[in-house]
Protein backbone atom coordinates (compact mmCIF):
# COMPACT_ATOMS: atom_id res chain seq x y z
CA UNK A 1 0.00 0.00 0.00
CA UNK A 2 3.22 2.35 0.78
CA UNK A 3 3.82 1.90 -3.01
CA UNK A 4 0.26 2.16 -4.03
CA UNK A 5 0.75 5.99 -2.26
CA UNK A 6 3.84 6.68 -4.12
CA UNK A 7 2.86 5.59 -7.47
CA UNK A 8 -0.77 5.72 -7.41
CA UNK A 9 -2.96 9.38 -7.18
CA UNK A 10 -5.22 9.01 -4.03
CA UNK A 11 -8.50 9.07 -5.97
CA UNK A 12 -7.12 5.97 -7.81
CA UNK A 13 -6.12 4.26 -4.21
CA UNK A 14 -9.58 4.75 -3.04
CA UNK A 15 -11.31 3.15 -6.01
CA UNK A 16 -8.63 0.09 -5.82
CA UNK A 17 -9.49 -0.16 -1.89
CA UNK A 18 -13.78 0.23 -2.98
CA UNK A 19 -12.30 -2.48 -5.59
CA UNK A 20 -10.43 -5.09 -3.22
CA UNK A 21 -14.35 -4.64 -0.29
CA UNK A 22 -16.11 -5.08 -3.08
CA UNK A 23 -14.06 -8.26 -4.10
CA UNK A 24 -13.54 -9.33 -0.47
CA UNK A 25 -17.34 -8.71 0.37
CA UNK A 26 -18.47 -11.31 -2.96
CA UNK A 27 -15.79 -13.84 -2.15
CA UNK A 28 -17.25 -14.44 1.63
CA UNK A 29 -20.97 -14.13 -0.13
CA UNK A 30 -19.84 -17.38 -2.25
CA UNK A 31 -17.96 -18.64 0.74
CA UNK A 32 -21.60 -18.69 2.86
CA UNK A 33 -23.17 -20.11 -0.24
CA UNK A 34 -20.76 -22.77 -1.05
CA UNK A 35 -21.27 -23.60 2.90
CA UNK A 36 -24.96 -23.42 2.89
CA UNK A 37 -25.21 -25.69 -0.14
CA UNK A 38 -22.42 -28.37 1.21
CA UNK A 39 -24.92 -27.90 4.50
CA UNK A 40 -27.64 -28.76 2.04
CA UNK A 41 -25.59 -31.71 0.57
CA UNK A 42 -24.64 -33.06 3.94
CA UNK A 43 -28.15 -33.44 4.59
CA UNK A 44 -29.55 -34.70 1.45
CA UNK A 45 -26.58 -37.53 1.73
CA UNK A 46 -27.88 -38.11 5.50
CA UNK A 47 -31.40 -38.58 4.52
CA UNK A 48 -30.62 -41.04 1.37
CA UNK A 49 -28.63 -43.11 3.76
CA UNK A 50 -31.29 -43.04 6.34
CA UNK A 51 -33.69 -43.93 3.57
CA UNK A 52 -31.22 -46.35 2.73
CA UNK A 53 -31.07 -48.19 5.96
CA UNK A 54 -34.70 -47.91 6.22
CA UNK A 55 -35.01 -49.93 2.79
CA UNK A 56 -32.27 -52.43 4.04
CA UNK A 57 -34.45 -53.55 7.26
CA UNK A 58 -37.28 -53.35 5.18
CA UNK A 59 -35.88 -55.90 2.60
CA UNK A 60 -34.26 -57.43 5.73
CA UNK A 61 -37.46 -57.86 7.59
CA UNK A 62 -39.46 -59.09 4.22
CA UNK A 63 -36.65 -61.92 3.41
CA UNK A 64 -36.97 -62.73 7.02
CA UNK A 65 -40.87 -62.89 6.99
CA UNK A 66 -40.66 -64.80 3.40
CA UNK A 67 -37.90 -67.10 5.08
CA UNK A 68 -39.89 -67.59 8.37
CA UNK A 69 -42.75 -68.11 5.98
CA UNK A 70 -40.74 -70.65 3.97
CA UNK A 71 -39.84 -72.59 6.94
CA UNK A 72 -42.96 -72.57 8.57
CA UNK A 73 -44.02 -74.35 4.74
CA UNK A 74 -40.90 -76.44 4.46
CA UNK A 75 -41.50 -77.78 7.80
CA UNK A 76 -45.60 -78.87 7.26
CA UNK A 77 -44.15 -80.25 3.75
CA UNK A 78 -41.57 -82.46 5.44
CA UNK A 79 -44.29 -83.90 8.20
CA UNK A 80 -44.55 -87.67 8.36
CA UNK A 81 -47.50 -89.64 10.18
CA UNK A 82 -47.01 -93.15 11.17
CA UNK A 83 -50.03 -94.98 11.91
CA UNK A 84 -49.28 -98.57 13.63
CA UNK A 85 -52.73 -99.86 13.73
CA UNK A 86 -54.37 -102.10 15.59
CA UNK A 87 -56.03 -105.15 13.70
CA UNK A 88 -59.96 -104.88 13.88
CA UNK A 89 -59.66 -101.19 15.67
CA UNK A 90 -61.34 -99.63 13.05
CA UNK A 91 -58.31 -98.71 11.14
CA UNK A 92 -59.32 -99.61 7.51
CA UNK A 93 -62.02 -97.09 7.75
CA UNK A 94 -59.94 -94.81 9.23
CA UNK A 95 -57.30 -95.16 6.85
CA UNK A 96 -59.74 -94.55 3.93
CA UNK A 97 -60.19 -91.22 5.06
CA UNK A 98 -56.90 -90.44 4.67
CA UNK A 99 -56.79 -92.03 0.79
CA UNK A 100 -60.04 -90.17 0.36
CA UNK A 101 -58.15 -86.69 1.34
CA UNK A 102 -54.61 -87.07 0.17
CA UNK A 103 -55.19 -85.96 -3.22
CA UNK A 104 -57.22 -82.70 -1.87
CA UNK A 105 -54.81 -81.94 0.57
CA UNK A 106 -51.49 -82.57 -1.46
CA UNK A 107 -49.47 -85.61 1.09
CA UNK A 108 -48.88 -89.43 0.28
CA UNK A 109 -50.15 -92.15 1.74
CA UNK A 110 -48.43 -95.41 1.96
CA UNK A 111 -49.42 -99.01 3.67
CA UNK A 112 -46.37 -100.95 5.19
CA UNK A 113 -47.23 -103.85 3.87
CA UNK A 114 -45.06 -106.80 5.96
CA UNK A 115 -44.51 -110.40 5.04
CA UNK A 116 -47.52 -112.45 6.90
CA UNK A 117 -48.27 -109.07 8.97
CA UNK A 118 -45.50 -109.95 10.93
CA UNK A 119 -46.25 -106.71 13.58
CA UNK A 120 -42.06 -106.76 14.51
CA UNK A 121 -39.84 -105.74 11.59
CA UNK A 122 -35.49 -107.58 11.68
CA UNK A 123 -33.32 -104.83 12.99
CA UNK A 124 -32.03 -104.14 9.27
CA UNK A 125 -35.45 -103.69 8.04
CA UNK A 126 -35.55 -101.39 10.96
CA UNK A 127 -33.15 -99.38 9.75
CA UNK A 128 -34.14 -99.46 6.22
CA UNK A 129 -37.77 -98.24 7.77
CA UNK A 130 -35.87 -95.81 9.27
CA UNK A 131 -34.08 -94.06 6.60
CA UNK A 132 -36.98 -94.39 4.31
CA UNK A 133 -39.27 -92.64 6.41
CA UNK A 134 -36.81 -89.89 7.33
CA UNK A 135 -34.95 -89.52 3.54
CA UNK A 136 -38.04 -90.27 1.07
CA UNK A 137 -38.31 -86.74 0.41
CA UNK A 138 -40.29 -87.55 -2.78
CA UNK A 139 -43.17 -88.49 -0.79
CA UNK A 140 -42.75 -85.76 2.26
CA UNK A 141 -45.81 -84.88 3.88
CA UNK A 142 -46.36 -88.96 4.30
CA UNK A 143 -49.40 -90.85 6.31
CA UNK A 144 -47.58 -94.54 6.57
CA UNK A 145 -49.94 -97.04 7.75
CA UNK A 146 -49.46 -100.81 8.77
CA UNK A 147 -49.66 -103.95 11.13
CA UNK A 148 -46.52 -102.77 12.80
CA UNK A 149 -45.27 -102.63 16.24
CA UNK A 150 -44.42 -99.21 17.38
CA UNK A 151 -40.50 -98.13 16.61
CA UNK A 152 -38.40 -95.93 18.31
CA UNK A 153 -36.69 -93.72 15.75
CA UNK A 154 -34.50 -92.14 18.50
CA UNK A 155 -32.47 -94.97 18.60
CA UNK A 156 -31.22 -94.38 15.37
CA UNK A 157 -30.25 -90.85 16.10
CA UNK A 158 -32.26 -89.16 13.53
CA UNK A 159 -33.13 -85.60 13.82
CA UNK A 160 -36.73 -85.55 13.74
CA UNK A 161 -38.83 -87.85 14.45
CA UNK A 162 -42.19 -88.77 12.70
CA UNK A 163 -45.55 -88.02 14.44
CA UNK A 164 -47.17 -91.23 15.94
CA UNK A 165 -51.06 -91.89 15.88
CA UNK A 166 -53.42 -94.67 16.98
CA UNK A 167 -56.68 -96.23 17.69
CA UNK A 168 -57.57 -99.27 20.28
CA UNK A 169 -60.61 -100.80 20.76
CA UNK A 170 -62.22 -102.81 23.90
CA UNK A 171 -59.87 -105.83 23.87
CA UNK A 172 -62.87 -108.47 24.08
CA UNK A 173 -65.07 -106.45 21.24
CA UNK A 174 -61.74 -106.47 19.17
CA UNK A 175 -61.33 -109.83 19.61
CA UNK A 176 -64.76 -111.23 18.78
CA UNK A 177 -64.67 -108.60 15.64
CA UNK A 178 -60.91 -110.19 14.42
CA UNK A 179 -62.83 -113.85 15.04
CA UNK A 180 -65.62 -113.88 12.95
CA UNK A 181 -63.53 -111.43 10.58
CA UNK A 182 -61.02 -114.40 9.95
CA UNK A 183 -63.94 -116.16 8.96
CA UNK A 184 -66.35 -114.22 7.31
CA UNK A 185 -64.43 -111.48 6.01
CA UNK A 186 -66.50 -107.82 5.95
CA UNK A 187 -68.20 -105.47 3.46
CA UNK A 188 -64.48 -103.96 2.36
CA UNK A 189 -62.98 -106.78 0.11
CA UNK A 190 -66.13 -109.54 0.24
CA UNK A 191 -65.21 -111.51 -2.35
CA UNK A 192 -61.63 -112.40 -0.37
CA UNK A 193 -61.47 -115.71 0.84
CA UNK A 194 -60.51 -115.39 5.17
CA UNK A 195 -57.82 -117.72 6.80
CA UNK A 196 -60.64 -119.51 8.74
CA UNK A 197 -63.67 -119.54 6.01
CA UNK A 198 -65.75 -122.50 6.75
CA UNK A 199 -65.64 -122.51 10.61
CA UNK A 200 -69.13 -122.22 11.42
CA UNK A 201 -68.69 -122.26 15.15
CA UNK A 202 -69.81 -119.12 16.80
CA UNK A 203 -67.85 -117.48 19.06
CA UNK A 204 -69.59 -118.54 22.24
CA UNK A 205 -68.96 -122.16 20.97
CA UNK A 206 -65.11 -121.54 21.14
CA UNK A 207 -65.15 -120.11 24.41
CA UNK A 208 -67.32 -122.93 25.76
CA UNK A 209 -65.15 -125.64 23.93
CA UNK A 210 -61.81 -124.00 25.16
CA UNK A 211 -60.72 -123.11 21.59
CA UNK A 212 -57.24 -121.60 20.83
CA UNK A 213 -59.05 -118.85 18.27
CA UNK A 214 -60.77 -117.48 21.52
CA UNK A 215 -58.32 -118.12 24.63
CA UNK A 216 -57.24 -115.04 26.73
CA UNK A 217 -53.97 -115.04 25.26
CA UNK A 218 -55.19 -114.14 22.08
CA UNK A 219 -56.35 -110.70 24.06
CA UNK A 220 -52.50 -109.37 23.97
CA UNK A 221 -52.13 -107.40 21.04
CA UNK A 222 -52.54 -103.63 21.55
CA UNK A 223 -50.36 -103.79 24.44
CA UNK A 224 -47.22 -105.23 22.23
CA UNK A 225 -47.98 -102.67 19.49
CA UNK A 226 -47.84 -100.05 21.61
CA UNK A 227 -44.88 -101.37 24.07
CA UNK A 228 -42.48 -101.87 20.84
CA UNK A 229 -40.06 -104.06 19.12
CA UNK A 230 -38.25 -105.42 22.68
CA UNK A 231 -38.82 -108.55 23.32
CA UNK A 232 -40.37 -108.19 26.79
CA UNK A 233 -43.76 -106.58 25.13
CA UNK A 234 -44.38 -109.86 23.11
CA UNK A 235 -44.14 -111.77 26.21
CA UNK A 236 -48.02 -112.40 27.14
CA UNK A 237 -48.59 -111.19 30.71
CA UNK A 238 -45.47 -109.13 31.25
CA UNK A 239 -46.26 -106.07 33.13
CA UNK A 240 -43.25 -104.77 32.00
CA UNK A 241 -44.81 -104.50 28.46
CA UNK A 242 -47.93 -103.28 29.84
CA UNK A 243 -45.78 -100.45 32.09
CA UNK A 244 -43.80 -99.63 28.80
CA UNK A 245 -46.81 -99.59 26.08
CA UNK A 246 -48.50 -96.70 28.91
CA UNK A 247 -45.07 -94.95 28.51
CA UNK A 248 -45.22 -94.90 25.26
CA UNK A 249 -49.17 -93.69 24.61
CA UNK A 250 -48.19 -90.86 26.69
CA UNK A 251 -44.84 -89.79 25.45
CA UNK A 252 -44.74 -91.01 21.76
CA UNK A 253 -47.61 -90.44 20.41
CA UNK A 254 -49.42 -87.27 19.55
CA UNK A 255 -53.05 -88.27 20.01
CA UNK A 256 -54.70 -92.10 20.21
CA UNK A 257 -58.14 -92.49 20.14
CA UNK A 258 -60.94 -95.35 20.85
CA UNK A 259 -62.93 -97.17 18.16
CA UNK A 260 -65.95 -96.17 20.12
CA UNK A 261 -65.63 -92.80 19.62
CA UNK A 262 -64.45 -92.71 16.19
CA UNK A 263 -65.60 -89.27 15.01
CA UNK A 264 -64.34 -86.99 18.31
CA UNK A 265 -61.10 -88.73 17.18
CA UNK A 266 -61.38 -87.19 13.51
CA UNK A 267 -62.70 -84.12 14.47
CA UNK A 268 -59.27 -83.57 16.89
CA UNK A 269 -57.31 -84.88 14.12
CA UNK A 270 -58.51 -82.01 11.62
CA UNK A 271 -57.85 -79.45 14.61
CA UNK A 272 -53.96 -80.34 15.38
CA UNK A 273 -52.72 -81.84 11.72
CA UNK A 274 -54.92 -79.62 9.30
CA UNK A 275 -52.26 -80.35 6.16
CA UNK A 276 -53.48 -83.76 6.59
CA UNK A 277 -56.60 -84.02 7.95
CA UNK A 278 -58.47 -80.97 6.30
CA UNK A 279 -62.11 -81.89 5.59
CA UNK A 280 -62.43 -85.14 6.99
CA UNK A 281 -64.90 -84.40 9.78
CA UNK A 282 -67.19 -83.32 6.80
CA UNK A 283 -66.26 -86.35 5.11
CA UNK A 284 -66.54 -88.78 8.10
CA UNK A 285 -69.89 -86.90 8.71
CA UNK A 286 -71.76 -86.33 5.22
CA UNK A 287 -69.69 -88.65 3.18
CA UNK A 288 -70.85 -91.39 1.04
CA UNK A 289 -69.29 -93.86 4.02
CA UNK A 290 -67.16 -95.85 1.72
CA UNK A 291 -64.74 -95.68 4.43
CA UNK A 292 -66.42 -97.33 6.78
CA UNK A 293 -66.07 -101.24 7.09
CA UNK A 294 -68.19 -103.90 9.50
CA UNK A 295 -67.11 -107.75 9.57
CA UNK A 296 -69.45 -109.57 7.89
CA UNK A 297 -71.77 -112.43 10.33
CA UNK A 298 -70.39 -110.95 13.91
CA UNK A 299 -72.67 -112.24 16.86
CA UNK A 300 -72.16 -110.58 20.30
CA UNK A 301 -70.71 -112.58 22.92
CA UNK A 302 -72.95 -113.69 25.31
CA UNK A 303 -72.62 -112.76 28.99
CA UNK A 304 -70.84 -115.99 30.41
CA UNK A 305 -68.76 -115.69 27.72
CA UNK A 306 -67.24 -112.34 28.75
CA UNK A 307 -67.11 -113.10 32.21
CA UNK A 308 -65.35 -116.50 31.47
CA UNK A 309 -62.54 -114.13 29.30
CA UNK A 310 -62.88 -111.85 32.53
CA UNK A 311 -61.51 -113.58 34.94
CA UNK A 312 -57.74 -113.72 33.61
CA UNK A 313 -54.87 -112.23 34.38
CA UNK A 314 -54.21 -111.34 29.97
CA UNK A 315 -57.64 -109.64 30.26
CA UNK A 316 -57.45 -107.51 33.10
CA UNK A 317 -54.15 -106.01 32.00
CA UNK A 318 -55.06 -105.39 28.08
CA UNK A 319 -58.73 -103.71 29.80
CA UNK A 320 -55.81 -101.85 31.87
CA UNK A 321 -54.23 -100.57 29.01
CA UNK A 322 -57.68 -99.79 27.01
CA UNK A 323 -59.31 -97.90 30.25
CA UNK A 324 -55.67 -95.87 30.73
CA UNK A 325 -56.18 -95.31 26.91
CA UNK A 326 -59.23 -94.03 26.84
CA UNK A 327 -59.02 -91.80 30.32
CA UNK A 328 -56.28 -90.32 28.22
CA UNK A 329 -58.51 -89.50 25.04
CA UNK A 330 -61.37 -88.11 27.09
CA UNK A 331 -58.68 -85.94 28.70
CA UNK A 332 -57.49 -84.59 25.86
CA UNK A 333 -60.93 -84.29 24.20
CA UNK A 334 -62.15 -82.42 27.56
CA UNK A 335 -59.58 -80.02 26.79
CA UNK A 336 -60.15 -79.49 22.70
CA UNK A 337 -63.72 -80.33 22.06
CA UNK A 338 -67.60 -79.35 23.81
CA UNK A 339 -70.68 -80.77 22.93
CA UNK A 340 -73.90 -79.04 21.97
CA UNK A 341 -77.43 -80.11 20.74
CA UNK A 342 -76.21 -83.51 20.14
CA UNK A 343 -73.32 -82.19 18.12
CA UNK A 344 -69.42 -81.47 18.61
CA UNK A 345 -67.74 -78.10 18.53
CA UNK A 346 -63.46 -77.54 18.58
CA UNK A 347 -62.76 -74.89 21.63
CA UNK A 348 -61.45 -71.68 20.10
CA UNK A 349 -57.96 -70.81 20.50
CA UNK A 350 -57.71 -70.19 24.18
CA UNK A 351 -54.07 -68.11 24.35
CA UNK A 352 -52.54 -65.22 23.70
CA UNK A 353 -49.28 -63.57 23.59
CA UNK A 354 -48.43 -60.33 26.37
CA UNK A 355 -45.56 -58.20 27.49
CA UNK A 356 -43.56 -58.47 24.53
CA UNK A 357 -40.18 -56.77 24.31
CA UNK A 358 -37.93 -55.21 23.59
CA UNK A 359 -40.16 -52.84 22.32
CA UNK A 360 -39.92 -51.56 18.23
Amino acid sequence: MGLLRVIMPPKLQLLALLAFAVAMFFLENQIQKLEESRGKLERAIARHEVREIEQRHTQDGLREREAAAAALTNSEDDLVIIYNRVPKTASTSFTNIAYDLCGKNRYHVLHINTTKNNPVMSIQDQVRFVKNVTEWREMKPAFYHGHVSFLDFTKFGVKRKPIYINLIRDPIERLVSYYYFLRFGDDYRPGLRRRKQGDKKTFDECVSAGGSDCAPEKLWLQIPFFCGHYSECWNVGSQWALEQAKYNLVNEYMLVGVTEELEDFVMMLEAALPRFFRGATELYKTGKKSHLRRTSEKKPPTKESIAKLQQSAIWKMENDFYEFALEQFQFVRAHAVREKDGELYLLAQNFFYEKIYPKN
